[in-house]
């Protein structure tokens, strides 16, 4: 590898790191010199930087491609392809949010709601599919927060992050106002008896 010390660590970091998220160590190093990189670079240059093949390259480039984490640019008078991550690291956030939805997720909720349109006759059916049932819902309000997340900017989704555990305190706080402001309701103890 021919990369200064502190970029050649976290390249190999990413690499390591990436057969662990589901992608080749190729792919992860590859994409991890694109982020860090100051200007685009072409295929030649990933290759030469990381001491791969030119179709090991070519390989990772189409799966970072196919996974909208790279985008193609082309420099005037150089009929080379140029690569280069993307700057903002909410973009890449959402953009992989998105993709392991299409990928992982989606097909996933298909193949529930199929299973609970089902009318199961034996019991351990019935038991399976109420168990896919709340599966099912679990998944369905996930991702519905990751679209409502997907919508906000990157500000926006930086400083809801920030809060942390201050989201709970505010729900916390939501439910003692509402329990303070709800009237109670009346008692019936001792109605049937005609007492007031």
């Amino acid at each position: 590898m021919n990369l200064p010390p502190l970029t050649q660590r976290f390249v190999l970091h990413f690499g390591e790191m990436g057969s662990r998220w589901g992608i080749n160590r190729t792919v992860g190093q590859i994409y991890a010199l694109l982020y860090v990189s100051a200007k685009p670079l072409n295929a030649d240059e990933v290759g030469e930087a990381l001491g791969f093949s030119r179709s090991n390259v070519s390989m990772g480039l189409k799966e970072l491609q196919s996974w909208n984490l790279v985008r193609l640019i082309h420099q005037p008078n150089d009929r080379r392809e140029y690569f280069q991550a993307p700057e903002d690291v909410w973009a890449i956030f959402r953009t992989l949010a998105a993709e392991r939805r299409k990928r992982e997720i989606d097909p996933t909720l298909s193949m529930l709601r199929d299973a609970l349109m089902e009318q199961p006759s034996v019991a351990e059916d019935i038991h399976a599919q109420e168990r896919m049932k709340q599966m099912h819902a679990f998944i369905e309000l996930m991702t519905d927060w990751l679209d409502d997340v997907q919508k906000m900017d990157s500000a926006t989704l930086a400083s809801l992050m920030k809060m942390g555990s201050q989201v709970q305190k505010l729900l916390e706080m939501k439910d003692k106002v509402k329990n303070v402001f709800t009237p109670a309701k009346p008692s019936t103890e001792g109605a049937d008896h005609g007492q007031l």
